[in-house]
Formats: C-alpha cells, sequence, structure tokens
C-alpha cells in the first residue's frame, strides 16, 4: 500500500488484505537497516483475524522515499502523519530495537491515539560502541556481518524459520546488504551509519515515559548482545510493562516467530 507522507511516497505492507482503516489497527515499525519485509508472518496473522495492518517502511528504507528522518523524533512524527494519511485514528504501535524508540515516542506525543505499545528488543539509552559505529562507518558490510553474529543467537536453529532450511544468518545479511545498497543508490548515505546514530542519539526515552497512556508489553531475548536485557529493565519499570522473556537473542521476529506471536495476540487481545 502506498501513501503519500510529507510530501514522499511511503509504503507500508497490509498483510496481504485489502487495508481497511475502520478495522482496529495495528502498526509494525523495523529496526535499523531492516524493512517491513520482518513482520510479514506477524503481520499476515493479525490481517486475517480480523485487523487492519500496516507494516511500514520508514523514510529511506526499501520502498519509502528518503532521505531517512535524523532523529527518533522526527520519526515519530512521521509514523503519526502516516497514521492520518491512512485514515486511522487510534492504533497499536509495535516496534523492535530502532522501531521500539520510535513507537515509543510516537505513543508519547499522541498519547489519545496510541491503544497499546509493544516494544521488542527494547534499551534505553540505547548507545552504540564506538568500534562498532567506526565499523558502520568505514566498512559497513563487516558491520552487518558483526551485528548478525550478535542479534541471531545461534549458527543455526532447529527447525529453521519459517521452515527447516533457512538459513537466518543469510537472509538477515541479504535484507540489510540489499537495504543498505538502495539507500546509496538512491540517497548517497551510509544508511547503517545513519540508523545507529539515531539509536545512539535519542535522549528523551524517560520523558517519553510520562506521557505514555496506554498498556504497555516489553518481549525481551534472554541472549540478546545487542540490546541485552538489563538495559530494558529501568524503562520497563517506569512504563509498568507487561515484560515477556523468549530464549532467543535481538532478533525476535525471525528468530522465535510463533513465541512473538503468541506474546503478541496476548499483549493485543
Amino acid at each position: 500500500m502506498e501513501l503519500v507522507v510529507e510530501n514522499r511516497k511511503a509504503y507500508a505492507y497490509t498483510g496481504g488484505k485489502a487495508f481497511d482503516p475502520n478495522l482496529p489497527c495495528v502498526v509494525f515499525i523495523h529496526g535499523a537497516l531492516h524493512d517491513h519485509s520482518g513482520w510479514t508472518l506477524l503481520a499476515r496473522w493479525f490481517a486475517h483475524h480480523g485487523r487492519s495492518v500496516l507494516a511500514v517502511d520508514l523514510p529511506g528504507h526499501a520502498r519509502s522515499e528518503g532521505p531517512p528522518l535524523p532523529d527518533v523524533e522526527g520519526t515519530a512524527d512521521w509514523l503519526l502523519a502516516l497514521l492520518t494519511a491512512a485514515g486511522v485514528g487510534r492504533a497499536a504501535l509495535v516496534g523492535h530495537s530502532m522501531g521500539s524508540l520510535i513507537a515509543l515516542e510516537a505513543a508519547a506525543r499522541a498519547p489519545e491515539r496510541i491503544t497499546r505499545l509493544v516494544m521488542m528488543s527494547i534499551a534505553y539509552p540505547m548507545k552504540v560502541s564506538e568500534a562498532l559505529l567506526a565499523t558502520a562507518r568505514e566498512t559497513p558490510l563487516k558491520a552487518i556481518d558483526m551485528v548478525n553474529a550478535f542479534s541471531i543467537s545461534g549458527i543455526a536453529t532447529k527447525p529453521g524459520n519459517p521452515g527447516p532450511g533457512t538459513w537466518q544468518h543469510g537472509s538477515n545479511r541479504a535484507l540489510m546488504r540489499r537495504t543498505l545498497a538502495l539507500a546509496q543508490q538512491r540517497d548517497g548515505l551510509n544508511l547503517f551509519l545513519h540508523d545507529f546514530g539515531v539509536c545512539d542519539r535519542y535522549a528523551g526515552g524517560l520523558q517519553a515515559v510520562a506521557a505514555v497512556r496506554c498498556p504497555v508489553h516489553v518481549f525481551l531475548g534472554e541472549r540478546d548482545q545487542m540490546t541485552a536485557p538489563k538495559a530494558s529493565r529501568e524503562i520497563a519499570a517506569a512504563l509498568k510493562a507487561h515484560v515477556v522473556s523468549l530464549p532467543v537473542g535481538h532478533s525476535l521476529p525471525l528468530e522465535a516467530p510463533e513465541g512473538v506471536l503468541q506474546a503478541l495476540r496476548a499483549a493485543l487481545a
């Protein structure tokens, strides 16, 4: 589904169903150097079970026109404008990693419009090591390999996702490389470094917490090396969030699709 948001083309996957703004809406927000495709299983399930779905490509990512926005705050404003463009008054927000920060900020900026807030692999502050920033700046393909190693808790999963024979490291690396190359070609920038910087600079989390009014759920990977569970405790406690822990790494929707789906069905019930 294509929309025009702030005079630029924006794309959102609707889960294989025609979008109906009159149904309860769920919005999925991806993490750094990703796109809507990481939400396919979840988006399709909710779209086929009585919800309208918007799994967005953030500005400058995949099918959404760039350039990418410079910070979490501006991207949260863009997300709320996308809801308006789609004719959605109120929605539940589901974000992963960088997307969880955007979801938090959007819920704080328009508390009357957000019915549920689900944050996966959240940490606050979401600081990025200088070594990883330097690698992303100088050799982004190497940084992608590093992040893959940190984000996925095992070399192979049994059974694979979504079925036997799927290689999680390879599919995630291919997605990140494609997103990086497209942004370089289209907008002339290093999108990996940009997204890492957006996460690293965000300093408004605790102020945002004070403005959130909806129920909050936090999903964490017990083996997460990117946003370690201990880094989420303060913000989860401040939000009085219901916390779900899964025995995987940072890439929750990739590594534990069924577990995440079950937890999300309960969170949005």
